[in-house]
C-alpha cells in the first residue's frame, strides 16, 4: 500500500492527504459564479451572489422624439456635425430601449448626467401643470377681505369647476381650489348673515 506523496509545505496544486488536489485560489476570483471564494490564507470566505440582470426599459415613440429633440438642440448649438447628427437621429429612431437613447444624448447638455442612473430626465413625462381655475379661485377668495365679499361667489364657482377639472385631467392645484372654496363660502355666509340681520332689524323696526 503506497503512502500519500503529500508533505507539509507543498503547493496548493499538489495532492492533499485524501488524494485530492487543493483548489487553486485563482479559480475562485470574485467574478466566479461560486458563492464562496478562497482567501489568501486558504480559508474559504462567503461571497455575495452577483446581482440579477436588470431588464432594460423598452423605448416608446415619445422617448425617441424627446431624444431627437435633444439631438436637434445640440446640433443647433454647434455641438454636433451634420453627419454625426444624422447618424444619431437614425440610431434614435431605430433604438429599442431607453438605455440606447440615453447613450446617444449622454454627452449633450439636455441629456442624462450619466448612464445607468435611472431614467434620464429628458425621457420623463412633463410634470403636471397647476389648474388655472384653481389659481383664480384662491385669488378671488383672498380678495373677499378687501372687496367686502364681492368676489366670494366667483371664488365658489371657480373652486368647484377647478376641482372637477383636476379630477379628470390630473392637474395640480386641488389645495388651491379648496382654499378658494372655503374663503368664498365664508364670504357668502357672511353676506347671508348680514342680510338676515337687516331683515330682522327691519321687521323689529316696523313692528
Amino acid at each position: 500500500m503506497s503512502q500519500s506523496s503529500w508533505q507539509p509545505g507543498r503547493g496548493e496544486d499538489e495532492p492533499s492527504a485524501g488524494g485530492m488536489p487543493f483548489p487553486d485560489r485563482r479559480d475562485h476570483a470574485p467574478h466566479s459564479p461560486y458563492p464562496h471564494a478562497w482567501h489568501e490564507s486558504g480559508v474559504r470566505t462567503p461571497q455575495p451572489w452577483p446581482p440579477p440582470a436588470v431588464t432594460p426599459m423598452l423605448a416608446s415613440h415619445a422617448d425617441r422624439e424627446r431624444a431627437v429633440d435633444v439631438l436637434r438642440a445640440g446640433y443647433g448649438e454647434g455641438r454636433l456635425a451634420k453627419e454625426e447628427f444624422d447618424q444619431r437621429v437614425a440610431r434614435a429612431y431605430a433604438a429599442r430601449t431607453v438605455g440606447e437613447l440615453a447613450v446617444l444624448v449622454a454627452d449633450l447638455p439636455q441629456g442624462p448626467a450619466g448612464i445607468g442612473q435611472g431614467v434620464p430626465a429628458a425621457f420623463l413625462p412633463p410634470p403636471p401643470v397647476t389648474n388655472g381655475k384653481a389659481v383664480g379661485a384662491v385669488v378671488c377668495g383672498a380678495l373677499t377681505v378687501v372687496t367686502g365679499g364681492i368676489t366670494g361667489i366667483p371664488a365658489v364657482v371657480l373652486g368647484h369647476s377647478a376641482r372637477a377639472e383636476i379630477r379628470r385631467s390630473g392637474e395640480r392645484g386641488d389645495g388651491l381650489a379648496l382654499t378658494g372654496l372655503v374663503l368664498g363660502w365664508l364670504s357668502v355666509a357672511g353676506w347671508a348673515l348680514f342680510v338676515v340681520l337687516l331683515v330682522v332689524a327691519g321687521l323689529a323696526a316696523s313692528g
